[in-house]
C-alpha cells in the first residue's frame, strides 16, 4: 500500500469529508477522490460509503482507520524528532491554549517569543476542545486544571484568581456597589457553561445564605465573550483577574469579594521530553509569568 495513498484515506477518515481531506492535504478534491478509488481498487474493497453529508467509513474502512492512526503518529513524532536534533530550536510548533486565556492573556505576548525564537513557526490553536497530545494533535498545551490524558510531563505555571468587575462606563452610569447586598440592585453577568470553569458563576451565590442563588441579567459561556459584555458596560461579572490585568476599560469592585482559584497547567507527550522547541516555549512562558507579576 503507498503511503501517499494512505495518507489521503487517513485525512478522509479523520475529516469525513472529501473536501476537508483536500484543504488538510493541500491538493484538490478531485486528487484526493482519485487517490481513494485507487486504493479501493487496490485492494479490492469499498473503504467509505459515500453520502449526501459526506463520508461513512466502513468496516474495512475502519480496520484501515485503526492501522493509519498509529502510522500518523509515528510519522508525526519522527520529523518532530528529527527536528529536535539540530542544535538550536527550530521548525513548527502546535501550541494549543483555553479561548480565554489564549487570546487575552497569551497572544499579546508572542511577539516576545518570535523576537527570541525566530528559527520557530509558532502554530497556536486557541480552542477549550481537548485536543489529544498522545495522539501528537498538538505539540504542547495550556489547559486549565490539571491534564489527565496519560503520558504527559505536566508543571503548574500559576494560580489565577478570580474578582468582580465592571467598566468605567457602567460605573459612571449606575455607581459601584457598596456592598455585597447591593449588588442585587445591578446588572449581572454569569458565566453560563458547564466543566472545568463551573465555579465562575460564583458571583449567583455570593452573599447567599438561604440557598437563593442571585438572579442574572444574561449568562455566557465563554469567558472572553463575558469580558467583552462587561467592557461594553452590560453589566457586573465574576472574572479571572489575568482577563482585567491589561484592560484599562475594567474597574474591580467590592475587591474583598473573590472567587475561587484555578492552576493552569503546561504539558505535553513524554516523547517529546527532549524537545528545544517545547522547551524554548516553556521558557518563554515562565518569562512571561514573572513578568506579569513584576
Amino acid at each position: 500500500m503507498d503511503w501517499d495513498k494512505l495518507k489521503t484515506f487517513h485525512a478522509a477518515a479523520k475529516t469525513g469529508s472529501l473536501t476537508a481531506a483536500a484543504e488538510r492535504l493541500g491538493i484538490s478534491q478531485s486528487a484526493v477522490s482519485r487517490q481513494i478509488s485507487t486504493l479501493e481498487d487496490d485492494l479490492g474493497i469499498s473503504l467509505f460509503q459515500r453520502h449526501a453529508r459526506g463520508l461513512r467509513l466502513t468496516e474495512p474502512g475502519q480496520i484501515l482507520r485503526r492501522t493509519t492512526d498509529g502510522m500518523t503518529e509515528r510519522v508525526l513524532l519522527a520529523e518532530a524528532l528529527l527536528r529536535d536534533s539540530r542544535d538550536k530550536p527550530f521548525g513548527p510548533l502546535r501550541v494549543t491554549a483555553p479561548v480565554a486565556f489564549g487570546s487575552i492573556w497569551l497572544t499579546p505576548r508572542l511577539v516576545h517569543f518570535e523576537e527570541n525564537y525566530p528559527d520557530i513557526l509558532l502554530h497556536l490553536m486557541i480552542t477549550d476542545n481537548l485536543v489529544d497530545l498522545t495522539k501528537l494533535e498538538a505539540d504542547c498545551a495550556i489547559r486549565l486544571g490539571r491534564p489527565t490524558q496519560p503520558n504527559l510531563i505536566q508543571r503548574k505555571l500559576f494560580t489565577f484568581s478570580q474578582s468582580l468587575y465592571a467598566s468605567t462606563s457602567y460605573i459612571a452610569k449606575h455607581g459601584a456597589p457598596a456592598d455585597i447586598d447591593a449588588l442585587d440592585d445591578h446588572a449581572i453577568i454569569l458565566y453560563g457553561a458547564t466543566g472545568a470553569m463551573s465555579d465562575v458563576d460564583w458571583l449567583q451565590h455570593l452573599g447567599r445564605k438561604d440557598g437563593q442563588l442571585r438572579e442574572p441579567t444574561m449568562t455566557i459561556d465563554n469567558v472572553y465573550a463575558l469580558m467583552k459584555a462587561v467592557q461594553s458596560g452590560a453589566g457586573i461579572a465574576g472574572l479571572p483577574d489575568y482577563v482585567a490585568a491589561d484592560n484599562p476599560a475594567l474597574i474591580r469592585v467590592l475587591p474583598e469579594a473573590r472567587g475561587p482559584g484555578f492552576d493552569i497547567y503546561f504539558a505535553y507527550p513524554e516523547e517529546l521530553r527532549r524537545s528545544k522547541r517545547i522547551q524554548a516555549f516553556s521558557d518563554f512562558l515562565t518569562r512571561q509569568m514573572r513578568a506579569s507579576r513584576a
